[in-house]
């Protein structure tokens, strides 16, 4: 099976945002956002991925990668 890998840390870096700067924006707690950051989550809200790419000017694409 298949496994989906989470790009927010290159995203975060590509954009010069720090994980303060970006979880303030979005409203998400700061260790939320850094269990996402390091891909330590099984799940997210849609909610906020939509507020996660308004914040950081990106697509879902950008933050999300397939690894067959």
């Amino acid at each position: 099976m298949g496994e989906i890998i989470l790009r927010l840390d290159r995203v975060m870096a590509d954009r010069k945002i720090s994980l303060n700067d970006l979880a303030e924006k979005v409203g998400v707690s700061n260790v939320n956002l850094s269990k996402m950051k390091n891909g330590k989550i099984s799940a997210i809200r849609f909610s906020t991925l939509v507020a996660v790419c308004e914040a950081l000017d990106c697509q879902p694409g950008d933050l999300l990668e397939y690894k067959p």
